[in-house]
């Protein structure tokens, strides 16, 4: 019989242990297929924070560093520098790269570090208990705002990848999800175009992949699929928002 299906190389055979629904067990699938169909596993380098993204480590089949909370950007600098011919990725939650570690993600990106960054978009704060994140979107209901979240006491969601787009030393950002098998294709082939700039020396990529968290949005896992289809993505469009290739060639 011939196999059609088969666990990549770049995954640990280590069941996951997250919530029911939660995407980010699809989103290391897809990013272990991209890194063992671009054959470099053995010079990939992970960097994970705090936060449901720090699980990382247990799946992926490389080498993988923990940093604090919102630093993943300025360790993956430190290593891309010290290590140019490595392949760095850090993996980050919204509640990580889009509070604690604005500034970090802001400067990798305006000195166009040649690294790549995947941001998980589950617009809460998953593993602390479901607490307002900066891109929860108005309306939703968290922990720490009960009657959902309002402008005029909680400000407006941050688009961090329209804010990237527009600093010069950004090569690629794209917004995608992973609620449908089409839209989880369409992340596996801009993760891999991603990993593809770093290779070819393009610079700083960011990919912001919209991810379920049916636990702490109290759904289930099918209904938090409708409610990102419904809720989350009118409000992140996906997209691709900067690409250098495209701009030059146009």
């Amino acid at each position: 019989m011939k196999k059609v299906f088969e666990r990549p190389k770049s995954l640990k055979p280590a069941p996951f242990r997250y919530c029911p629904g939660c995407g980010h067990s699809l989103i290391h699938r897809v990013m272990a297929e991209c890194i063992d169909e671009l054959g470099i596993r053995e010079k990939t380098i992970g960097i994970a924070p705090v936060g449901c993204a720090v699980f990382a480590y247990d799946y992926f089949n490389f080498d993988m560093l923990e940093v604090a909370h919102g630093r993943p950007p300025a360790a993956a600098t430190g290593m891309k520098r010290v290590l140019p011919d490595r392949i760095i990725f850090s993996y980050q939650g919204d509640g990580d790269l889009a509070a604690i570690g604005t500034a970090e993600i802001i400067h990798a990106a305006a000195r166009g570090e040649n690294i790549t960054v995947i941001f998980v978009n589950n617009a809460t704060y998953g593993m602390t208990g479901g607490q307002m994140a900066p891109t929860t979107i108005l309306g939703q209901k968290t922990t720490t705002t009960r009657k959902g979240r309002d402008a005029a006491g909680f400000g407006y969601p941050l688009q961090i990848s329209e804010m990237l787009a527009n600093i010069d030393g950004v090569s690629l950002v794209a917004r995608t999800s992973v609620d449908t098998p089409q839209h989880l294709m369409k992340t596996k082939a801009m993760i891999k175009k991603a990993f593809l700039y770093q290779i070819e020396n393009k610079g700083f990529s960011l990919i912001e992949v919209l991810s379920q968290c049916p636990t702490d949005w109290w759904l289930s896992p099918e209904d938090s699929i409708k409610w990102m289809q419904e809720k989350m993505i009118p409000t992140f469009k996906l997209g691709v928002f900067k690409d250098r290739n495209q701009v030059q060639s146009g």
